[in-house]
Formats: structure tokens, C-alpha cells, sequence
């Protein structure tokens, strides 16, 4: 005699004869009578787990529930019960994020424009709407804002996008398992070089540069090397690249300690502004839509405070999506200007965030996408970051470049939140694109390292 095993408790198998059920002699006589359920993923998983627990509520008794449910069918059962409990409320107060488990947080920035989400959040009110109380803390550069979160002085940071993959894979670092679940700005790079090159626009003309980055392990870092290299400069010997942190490249550009800088804005801008250099190429030239700074966490913050994780990436996400409508931009210049933010003049970031500027040689460029906020982190962003850094020596051997990605570029997360604030999510997390004409297929790696001429790893 078969047994009928309830449908709507987890914990109990489903008959292995007939249908869900147990009353039919297929799946198929069951959905004619009770109708398909064709819901799918983790909603529909939680909708059947209220449904479930409302009925044991209603009917403790096993064999009672089960002949109730034979009577009417559970789509009758579950409507009636939806009169006086509507599941879809169970279920939306089951879905809801529990209490924080802190809400005074330190959250890391460098005073550039692409933490643009993180710092706006906090005088337009995004963190205060999730309940929380951040404090952003102005850092002087990424090897702090590293060192202050690994040493759980900041909760959260603004971060380089290459740096939480290099933390987790131990370059420059302990490895400690790290996540970056938003992108915070794509584009918004820029060479630029001292006035007294103007004339030398040619990068083949430029063997014996000093030349700065913000960081080894930075967009700004593996654009750099990757322009000079497709003009037949080695990165590592016919120029020298040092790291300088944002705030002092405009300083030390005009002391002549060094030729030019591929750096975060609004620095390019305020190099224009003070007269002492010009913007040779916006990094969109070299890769559209590229990413370039991020949102980044420990795994161990992710883990051990989810609901505050939850809140705190909400915020960001919704700081992004209000930043990405160009008729904000104004708004959030005049926001981040003061002296505990960027201190930079309101000019200066509404060139930069309106895509209306000047270059620097007379002319007044309108390049609206010249820095954008756009939260997903596409994982094949991610893979063509781990082939530079084997490119150039700073990871070495075998390399899982997916796994990697999927690890540390939280696609999913920020997908879902995304579609809360209103942006449009992208249906697969891996794309292809192409960096100066050559493209990038994020499945053949390896291909795409080996046909390098000029690298540092065979």
C-alpha cells in the first residue's frame, strides 16, 4: 500500500510512487487537478515553507492534515487559508532581513570620485534609511585603507577592484579570504601628463618617464602597463611606475618629481585646474565601461553579520543607482566637495561627474560617460584582472581564474539588490569585451596571457 507523504513538509520524503502527493499515479494527473507549480528558485522555496507551516499550525495531526488536503486539493486548501493569513505576507515578513547585529560602523575611503557611492551615502541620508550609523574616514592611501580593514578597524572600505582579489590570493598580503559584492565606478581614469609635454603625445616618445599609479594593485596600474606595452614599452624598464597615493600626484607633478600619472579623478581635473598638466586620454579610450574602484568586505564580516552585510551593500547599491542619473550629478558634486569629503572645489567635481571639462590644451570636451556608477561585478572583470597580475608577476602558477572570480566578485548579491533599487540586472554574470581592439574571451584565459609579446611571466 503506498504511503502518502505530506507535500508540504520538508522533513518528510516524498513517496517515491505516483505523484507529489501521493493521490495520483503521476505528476501530471496531480498538476490537472491541482495545477503545475511552475515556480522555481528561492522565493518559491520559501512560499512553500510557509505554506507548509501554516498548515501544520492549522492541522498538528499528520494523518488530519493529509486527509484534508486528499479532500480539497492544496490549491484550494491554501486559497481558503489565504483568507485568513495571506502566505504572501508570511512570506515576505519570513524573507525579511533580521536585526542588525551592529549598526555603528567605520567604512574606509580615499578622497577621489569613485568612492562617489560610498561617501554620498552619507550626507544624502543611504546608510541612516537602512539603520544604520557609518562613519566614512577620509584615508590617506590603499595600503591604510588595506592594513585598517584586515585589522578590523574599518568594517567595510572603499577599495581598488583588483585589491580584494589580491588579498584573498595572498599578493603584497596574508591571504585572507576577501569579497567584493559592488563595483563602485566604471571609467573614470585618466592619463595625464606635465604641461612641459604637450608636444609628446606619441607614448613611444616617452622611454625614460617617471610615471605614477595609486597602487600595485590597481586598474590604473595594469591600464597603465597595458598601453605602454601594446606602443612597445616594457612597463618594467623602459619607464619607471611607483606608486603615489591620489592626493599628492598633483603635488608631486608639479615639484617635476614625476612626467605624468594614470590616476583616479577628480586628480586629472585638479592637475588642469592648477595649470600644471593636461589630460592625454580618458581610461575609457583604452577599455570602455572598464571597472575601477569598489565596495569591498571581508568574507568574515560577510558571514558573521548578515543582516548588517545586507544593509550596508542596500545602501551602497542605492547610492549607485542614484548616482548613475546624470541629472544628480550636480547635486552630488556640491555633497562630496567639502573638506572632510574630497575637499575639492564644486568646479572641479562637476567637470568631472557631468562629463563637461576641460583638457588642459583649450579645448572643452563633453564626454558624458566619462566616469559612470554601475554596481555589477561582472566576474569576467575579475578574470582579466588575474591575468594581469600573472602578466606581470604578481601572482605566480596555476590559477583558477573562475573559481577565483566567482569567490570574490559577489555577482548574485549584488544582482538582487540591484533589481531592488530599480537597475536593470544583467541575466549572466561573464561577458566578453575588448581592452585597446584586442578581445577578451573570460573562458580562455590562458590564450589571452600567452599572446602577450611583452610580459614577465613565460
Amino acid at each position: 500500500m503506498a504511503t502518502f507523504d505530506d507535500p508540504y513538509d520538508p522533513s518528510k520524503p516524498l513517496s517515491r510512487l505516483g505523484c507529489s502527493c501521493g493521490r495520483h499515479a503521476s505528476q501530471a494527473d496531480h498538476e490537472v487537478d491541482h495545477g503545475a507549480d511552475t515556480s522555481s528558485g528561492s522565493e518559491a522555496r520559501l512560499t512553500r515553507v510557509v505554506q507548509g507551516a501554516i498548515m501544520r499550525a492549522l492541522f498538528p495531526d499528520d494523518l488530519t492534515r493529509r486527509n484534508f488536503l486528499r479532500a480539497v486539493g492544496t490549491s484550494t486548501a491554501m486559497a481558503a487559508v489565504a483568507a485568513f493569513l495571506p502566505v504572501g505576507l508570511a512570506t515576505e515578513a519570513l524573507a525579511a532581513s533580521g536585526p542588525l547585529e551592529k549598526t555603528d560602523l567605520k567604512v574606509g575611503f580615499i578622497p577621489i570620485t569613485c568612492a562617489t557611492p560610498i561617501i554620498m551615502a552619507h550626507p544624502m541620508g543611504f546608510y541612516a534609511k537602512q539603520g544604520l550609523n557609518v562613519e566614512v574616514v577620509k584615508t590617506a592611501g590603499w595600503a591604510v585603507i588595506r592594513d585598517k580593514t584586515l585589522n578590523k578597524e574599518y568594517d567595510a572600505a572603499h577599495m581598488l577592484s583588483p585589491m580584494p582579489l589580491a588579498i584573498t590570493l595572498g599578493a603584497g598580503s596574508t591571504p585572507i579570504p576577501y569579497t567584493m559584492p559592488a563595483v563602485e565606478n566604471v571609467n573614470g581614469q585618466a592619463i595625464t601628463l606635465a604641461m612641459k609635454h604637450k608636444d609628446r603625445r606619441d607614448p613611444k616618445q616617452w622611454k625614460g618617464f617617471k610615471l605614477a599609479v595609486p597602487f600595485d594593485y590597481s586598474m590604473h596600474n595594469y591600464l597603465l602597463r597595458y598601453y605602454l606595452a601594446e606602443a612597445g614599452l616594457d612597463p618594467d624598464t623602459d619607464v619607471q611606475i611607483r606608486a603615489v597615493p591620489p592626493p599628492e600626484m598633483v603635488a608631486n607633478l608639479r615639484a617635476d618629481n614625476i612626467d605624468g600619472f594614470l590616476a583616479p579623478d577628480p586628480v586629472n581635473q585638479r592637475a588642469v585646474y592648477d595649470g600644471v598638466g593636461f589630460i592625454h586620454l580618458l581610461s575609457k579610450e583604452i577599455w570602455d565601461r572598464h571597472p575601477c574602484c569598489a565596495f569591498a568586505a571581508s568574507k568574515a564580516f560577510v558571514t558573521e553579520m548578515p543582516n548588517t552585510y545586507a544593509a550596508l551593500l542596500r545602501a551602497i547599491v542605492e547610492s549607485t543607482a542614484y548616482a548613475s542619473k546624470p541629472e544628480n550629478r550636480k547635486q552630488i558634486a556640491e555633497a562630496i566637495a567639502p573638506a572632510n569629503y574630497l575637499n575639492q572645489p564644486v568646479t572641479v567635481l562637476e567637470q568631472v561627474l557631468t562629463g563637461t571639462f576641460a583638457d588642459g590644451l583649450g579645448n572643452v570636451r563633453k564626454v558624458p560617460d566619462r566616469v559612470d556608477f554601475d554596481p555589477f561585478p561582472w566576474e569576467s572583470f575579475a578574470v582579466w584582472i588575474l591575468t594581469q597580475m600573472k602578466r606581470w608577476g604578481q601572482i605566480k602558477g596555476e590559477v583558477d581564474y573562475a573559481a577565483v572570480a566567482r569567490q570574490v566578485f559577489l555577482a548574485t548579491d549584488a544582482g538582487r539588490l540591484m533589481a531592488e533599487a530599480g537597475l536593470a540586472v544583467p541575466a549572466a554574470t561573464s561577458k566578453g569585451f575588448s581592452v585597446m581592439g584586442k578581445p577578451f574571451d573570460p573562458a580562455q584565459p590562458d590564450a589571452y596571457l600567452a599572446s602577450f609579446a611583452i610580459k614577465r611571466t613565460g
